[in-house]
C-alpha cells in the first residue's frame, strides 16, 4: 500500500480526481508542495474534494532525486473519469523522453484528459508538442535548455500557468502556489486560505511573481543603472555587450559603470559578463545534446578553442569533462 497515495479511498461524487506521473528522478520537493494541499484540503473541508492516484512508467514505484521510493498505483494504462493529469519530473529530464512515456502522453490528450506539468515536466510536454506556440512556466534552471530545444514555447519567469490548456509549475514550492490557486477557483478564496495556513505557508504567490529573488532583493540594493546593465548582459550572450558599450546605454562613464558593479556585486563588469555567459554556457552543457561548437556561438564565444580555455580556466575542467561528468 503506497504511504503517500489516497488510491484506496473510494471517491465520491464531486471529487476531482488526480493523477501524478511521477518519473524518476522527480523533485520530492515538486511533489509533496502538489499532492499536500489537496490531502489539507479534504481534512479542512471535511469532505473528500480530491482523490489521486500516482503513477510511473514501470508500475510499482518512482524513485526521487534524493534518492527516496514512492511506491505507485498503476504504470501507463488508458486512464478513465480523470480530472487532471500531473507530470513531476525533475533532473535528467532528458533521459525521460522515452517512446514509450511521449506516446501515452500523446494518447491521453486525445482521449481529453487535461494534463500539466511541474518542475521539469513542461520539457516532456514540450517533447510532445503540448507547448508549441503556448506559454508556459519552467524551473528557470531548465530556461536555457528550452531556449535552444523549443523556441516555440513562450516561456514566463513567473512561478505558474494556469490560464490556458495546459498548466504548468516551476518547481519547489510554486507547485504549492499553482494547487492553492486550483482550490481557490474550485472551492473559493477562503478555503486556500486556510489550506495555506495549515502548511505555515503565508508568502502564497500569484502566478506572475518572479521564481528567483531579484538581484536588487539579494544585494539590497535599488540601483536602476545596475539593474538595466545586468538586463543588457543577459539579453545579448550570442554577441556580448562590453562595459563601454553598457556605459554609453546608461548614458554614465566606464568608470562609474565599474564602481557600481563593485559596490554591489563585488566584481568587476567584465567579469560578471565572462561569468554570466560561462554560467549558461554549462546549463547547456549539462541539459542539451548541442555540440560544443554550436554552445560555443550560443554563448558568443569566437571559436570552440576560446571556448574551451577560457571554461577549463573558471571551471577547472574542459567542456567535455564537465558533459561526461554531470549529464
Amino acid at each position: 500500500m503506497p504511504a503517500i497515495a489516497a488510491a484506496g479511498r473510494a471517491a465520491t461524487a464531486g471529487t476531482s480526481h488526480f493523477v501524478f506521473l511521477l518519473v524518476d528522478n522527480f523533485s520530492h520537493l515538486a511533489f509533496s508542495c502538489a499532492i499536500e494541499p489537496l490531502r489539507i484540503a479534504n481534512r479542512v473541508s471535511g469532505r473528500q474534494l480530491y482523490h489521486w492516484t500516482l503513477a510511473s512508467p514501470g508500475g510499482v514505484s518512482a524513485i526521487c532525486s534524493n534518492r527516496s521510493v514512492t511506491l505507485v498505483d498503476r504504470g501507463l494504462e488508458p486512464l478513465r473519469h480523470v480530472d487532471r493529469l500531473l507530470v513531476i519530473s525533475g533532473e535528467h529530464v532528458r533521459r525521460a523522453a522515452t517512446p514509450e512515456i511521449l506516446a501515452y502522453l500523446r494518447r491521453e490528450r486525445a482521449a481529453g484528459t487535461p494534463i500539466g506539468a511541474i518542475c521539469s515536466g513542461a520539457y516532456l510536454l514540450a517533447s510532445a508538442g503540448f507547448l508549441n506556440g503556448q506559454t508556459a512556466a519552467v524551473h528557470w534552471e531548465y530556461h536555457d535548455l528550452f531556449a535552444e530545444m523549443f523556441p516555440e514555447v513562450r516561456l514566463v519567469r513567473g512561478v505558474f500557468v494556469a490560464g490556458g490548456k495546459v498548466i504548468t509549475a516551476a518547481g519547489g514550492t510554486a507547485a504549492a502556489d499553482l494547487m492553492l490557486h486550483l482550490i481557490a477557483a474550485e472551492h473559493g478564496p477562503d478555503l486556500a486560505t486556510a489550506v495555506a495556513d495549515q502548511m505555515v505557508y503565508n508568502a502564497v504567490r500569484e502566478g506572475t511573481a518572479e521564481q528567483r529573488v531579484s538581484l536588487q532583493s539579494r544585494h539590497g540594493m535599488r540601483n536602476p543603472h545596475l539593474v538595466r546593465a545586468v538586463a543588457l548582459v543577459q539579453q545579448n550572450m550570442e554577441e556580448p555587450v562590453s562595459p563601454g558599450e553598457i556605459a554609453r546605454a546608461l548614458g554614465i562613464s566606464t568608470r562609474q559603470l565599474e564602481r557600481l558593479f563593485l559596490r554591489y556585486l563585488g566584481t568587476s563588469p567584465k567579469r560578471f559578463i565572462i561569468e554570466t555567459r560561462l554560467n549558461r554556457a554549462r546549463n547547456l552543457l549539462v541539459q542539451t545534446d548541442q555540440s560544443i561548437i554550436e554552445i560555443a556561438v550560443a554563448c558568443g564565444f569566437s571559436t570552440p578553442s576560446t571556448f574551451s580555455k577560457v571554461f577549463r580556466a573558471h571551471f577547472g575542467v574542459s567542456p567535455v569533462a564537465q558533459r561526461s561528468t554531470l549529464s
